[in-house]
């Protein structure tokens, strides 16, 4: 649903003066209403719309950890001689963590319309699973998903390379706490008796 903003609030947010959206209105810059009372309310999401937002083409480039740079390297060289022009995005992590900083900054950007095409060497490398739901999302926001290496599995290949990156993936995750816990029992501080209050 639009948010109508009162004259003042809207200028503040644009940083403009209020004759200024006055003028806009008049030339269809920005949307505005007359409530019952004769005031104006202004449509700021309009305005944002349809002058501010540059669609751009982005390539998202991710490998799992900093050992595999030479692959995350061949991704961009791979993707930049074909899209030159385009913003490249640049990340490490894995493919089953979904709250990676700059993944979260691209989906923000196409939910804000912001980008026309988001290209990709593998599926996986935007993420292990869940990729028909970045595809929708790309859809309903009027951005195209690109896979340039798109390889047909038979369905039992498929779930074969899914079980082994779950594997992979909790078996890092067990590694990591068994480190964490020999930190701790290595810890002197941690394992002095507490005081006792006298």
């Amino acid at each position: 649903m639009t948010k109508y903003l009162k004259p003042k609030e809207a200028s503040e947010l644009l940083g403009v003066n209020v004759r200024t959206l006055a003028r806009w209105e008049k030339a269809g810059i920005i949307q505005a209403i007359k409530t019952p009372s004769g005031q104006r309310r202004y449509d700021v999401e309009s305005y944002t719309h349809s002058f501010s937002v540059k669609k751009e083409t982005v390539l998202y480039c991710r490998v799992y950890s900093h050992a595999q740079k030479p692959d995350l390297n061949r991704q961009v060289a791979q993707l930049q001689a074909l899209y030159p022009e385009a913003r490249t995005i640049k990340e490490v992590g894995g493919g089953l963590n979904f709250k990676r900083k700059k993944l979260l900054a691209l989906l923000s950007q196409i939910l804000k319309g912001e980008v026309s095409r988001v290209v990709v060497a593998h599926k996986d490398r935007l993420a292990r699973f869940g990729f028909d739901l970045f595809n929708w999302l790309c859809e309903q926001n009027k951005c195209e998903l690109i896979v340039l290496n798109e390889k047909e599995l038979s369905p039992q290949a498929e779930m074969v390379e899914d079980i082994l990156a779950i594997l992979h993936c909790f078996s890092s995750r067990l590694y990591g706490l068994r480190k964490y816990k020999t930190l701790l029992n290595n810890d002197p501080e941690l394992c002095k008796e507490p005081s006792k209050p006298s």
